[in-house]
């Protein structure tokens, strides 16, 4: 892979194997002091778009810049890709797909584990996290999601759990404790940390000095009330101690406005009882919708940023996942999907504006897997799900390339019972139908619409799920050409830890 130099201001170095140059855009910060000295890394914002593969990018930047255009992370110097494997459980034999769990625990604490594992390694020992360390260390730490807080990716920083699904607010043997090849579960561990209720630790072990995201049913008022205990302020309500079980009526969301006035401290806002809302559906609500009084990613970051800038002389770690990006293209949700690009890009800038005035912070971009591959086929054409039979497979030029069964190219035609149009076009009425979805860019005339034949941005998925697929990955700041490289997903604990103490990490 290669790293994108733009105008050099100056050669940067940090210790070790992230001794290297790299390169500064002419309107960052000065990356050389007066004094000659190379810039000290203090601060290292993580942002990962959740199921963001390169075809998403791609996409994204069509969609909004046309196809010069770049989206904010491409503009970053340095690019790379990242191998996102996991293993199967209680063994190192690879698990080529990876979730979201599997892949947090992999850059989060530099080991590989089995999907679903939350800080933990394939045999279920616990690992210790970058931010665990990075606060021990006296770092500032904060933690953002668009997701529940308690979900795999953010989870995976600040809690261990033998299973991504025991995210609380209550106990259960299902949720918490795998199942034995017989069907039964597993016993109990000796470390009841592994079975806590991820929320429940959440709220007691002070891992992130601030928490933005979803997920409020998750938590219980004895969980504000140990936040409390610990100087944090909660944004909202966490419900009604006289009730045994919470509800919409008796807790309160977060809002925007009450963001807004936070002006320090440890702060915990989660502003949404489930996931955050899509910004698309937001955008389409009612004025008067409760969901508009979400704060975008974008938002959540800079105001991130500005609480734990300054509150340790170390500097901060900060972590910020835009994670519908892979909940909507599980859905096969193109027009949502697009929209949740351009919100997390929109949070690399408010991360990379900050980094190019401070001159002292390194911003990592990447993914965790790629979700449902997402691809663009050529305008007019149509998938293998919308077909009638799969394209021929014969060579007339050379009849020793043909496979077998033949197949003939008069098979492969667009069938009605599997495509009535494009999704969001002339067949948004069929919930059966495979077609494509179409979107408008930049540079097609005025007056194509989404969902028409005319429009050139051409949509479709593979499946509904996951696919193991290397993503991309960028970077700016002191040290960025690190990770201008082929690198596995477990590489990046180890250069954003030697990033943070200048020295590699224990063990790795």
């Amino acid at each position: 892979m290669r790293s994108r130099p733009t105008k050099i201001l100056a050669v940067l170095a940090v210790t070790g194997a992230l001794a290297a140059s790299t390169a500064a855009t002419a309107n960052s910060a000065p990356q050389q002091g007066g004094n000659g000295k190379k810039p000290e890394i203090r601060n290292v914002i993580y942002l990962l778009g959740d199921g963001m593969g390169r075809t998403h990018v791609t996409a994204g930047r069509e969609r909004y810049y046309g196809a010069e255009g770049k989206l904010n992370m491409e503009r970053l110097p340095s690019y790379g890709a990242v191998a996102t494997s996991a293993v199967e459980k209680g063994s190192d034999r690879p698990a080529l797909v990876t979730d979201s769990a599997s892949a947090a625990t992999a850059w989060s604490s530099g080991v590989k584990t089995y999907n679903a594992a939350i800080g933990v390694d394939s045999y279920e020992k616990k690992l210790p996290t970058l931010m665990e360390q990075a606060k021990k260390s006296g770092f500032a730490t904060g933690n953002v999601s668009t997701a529940e807080i308690t979900d795999a990716t953010p989870a995976a920083q600040m809690s261990h759990a033998l299973l991504r699904g025991c995210q609380g607010p209550v106990y259960s043997d299902a949720a918490c404790l795998p199942k034995k090849d017989d069907g039964s579960y597993e016993n109990k561990p000796a470390d009841k940390t592994l079975i806590t209720p991820i929320a429940q630790q959440i709220a007691r072990n002070g891992t992130a000095d601030v928490i933005f995201g979803g997920g409020l049913a998750r938590f219980a008022p004895d969980d504000q009330k140990a936040l409390g205990s610990q100087g944090y302020q909660v944004l909202g309500s966490f419900g009604d101690p006289a009730l045994p079980a919470q509800t919409a009526e008796s807790q309160k969301v977060a809002t925007k406005a009450d963001l807004d006035k936070v002006k320090g401290g440890k702060v915990v806002g989660l502003f949404n009882r489930g996931n955050l809302t899509v910004e698309k559906s937001k955008a389409e609500l009612p004025a008067g919708a409760p969901e508009k009084k979400e704060p975008t990613l974008a938002e959540l970051t800079k105001k991130s940023i500005s609480l734990l800038d300054g509150r340790s002389k170390k500097g901060f770690l900060l972590q910020v996942e835009g994670a519908l990006i892979d909940k909507r293209s599980h859905a096969n949700d193109a027009s949502q999907t697009l929209g949740e690009i351009k919100a997390f890009d929109d949070a690399v800038k408010a991360a990379t504006d900050f980094a190019k005035k401070d001159g002292h912070t390194l911003v990592v971009v990447t993914a965790d897997h790629e979700c449902a591959g997402f691809n663009i086929i050529e305008k007019g054409t149509f998938t293998n799900a919308e077909a009638a039979a799969p394209p021929a497979n014969n060579d007339s030029g050379n009849t020793a390339n043909n496979s077998v069964p033949a197949r003939s190219s008069s098979a492969n035609v667009k069938d009605p019972a599997r495509s009535s149009g494009i999704v969001n076009g002339s067949g948004a009425g069929d919930a059966k139908n495979f077609g494509p979805a179409t979107f408008r860019t930049p540079d097609d005339p005025a007056g194509v619409k989404d969902g028409s034949e005319d429009a050139s941005l051409w949509l479709t998925y593979l499946s509904g799920n996951h696919t193991g697929a290397d993503v991309p990955i960028y970077a700016y700041g002191p040290g960025n050409s690190a990770f201008a490289a082929s690198q596995d997903n477990t590489e990046l604990y180890s250069k954003m830890y030697r990033s943070l103490f200048g020295t590699a990490p224990h063990g790795h």
